[in-house]
């Protein structure tokens, strides 16, 4: 049965850069942090889902040579690490977290069990979900999908550099056009690679709508959720 307060916040490792090339920005961290605490004290029930692209990309990896297993395992350990210095940010702002991992650690955080995640949740707790499905040929958008479907969410929402979805870069096409409402299927044949295709077909079969702004723009995921301002809508 959905719940309809609680919603699934999906970030992208490459948001947690700022102006570095590399790593881990601690004041765009912060932003980010207040930004999603906004969110919490509109009474929103949260999971929230970080990528790993701003330390190690699994894929690329791959392509550099290593093993793909491999690669893919050493990005979501990634994941791990920018999960853990987003708890500390929302921490620090009086939001209390856990970190469940799909991958056993125990001395860092929990493992990712549904019915604990449910009962944080329910206790107002933000659930950040870490190293992904905990398997190989996963994105974490695919991690975003699973565990929103998991856990009931009514929404996705997804945090990117751009205020929605384009059919093609907007930074590089000023002619791009924007898709202000678009359906599951539209994004899987028109190839809009705003989530990976495993991605946005488990949402479709979850019947979760997911909502694409940009995480640079103040409130602007609490007024994508809200039904204001620039935003794409995928259901």
């Amino acid at each position: 049965m959905i719940e309809k307060n609680r919603i699934l916040l999906k970030i992208s490792g490459e948001a947690l850069l700022g102006n570095s090339q590399f790593g881990l920005n601690i004041k765009t961290i912060t932003y980010i942090a207040n930004e999603i605490k906004k969110v919490y004290k509109d009474n929103y029930q949260i999971c929230l889902i970080i990528g790993g692209g701003n330390i190690f990309r699994g894929i690329e990896g791959s392509s550099e040579g290593i093993d793909r297993s491999t690669s893919d395992y050493m990005g979501m350990l990634a994941t791990v690490i920018n999960a853990l210095s987003m708890q500390s940010s929302l921490e620090k702002i009086d939001v209390p977290t856990r970190v469940q991992s799909a991958i056993a650690m125990s001395q860092i955080a929990e493992p990712y069990i549904r019915r604990k995640a449910v009962r944080h949740l329910e206790k107002k707790r933000i659930v950040i979900f870490a190293a992904g499905t905990g398997n190989p040929f996963f994105s974490t958008d695919t991690a975003a999908a699973l565990r929103a479907s998991e856990m009931n969410c009514a929404m996705i929402v997804k945090g990117t550099k751009v205020d929605g979805i384009y059919e093609k870069d907007p930074t590089i096409h000023k002619d791009a056009h924007f898709y202000k409402n678009i359906s599951y299927i539209e994004v899987l044949n028109k190839n809009l690679r705003v989530m990976d295709s495993t991605a946005i077909s488990l949402a479709k079969e979850s019947k979760i709508p997911i909502i694409v702004t940009n995480l640079s723009t103040k409130n602007s995921m609490l007024n994508a959720i809200r039904g204001i301002g620039k935003f794409s809508l995928i259901s």
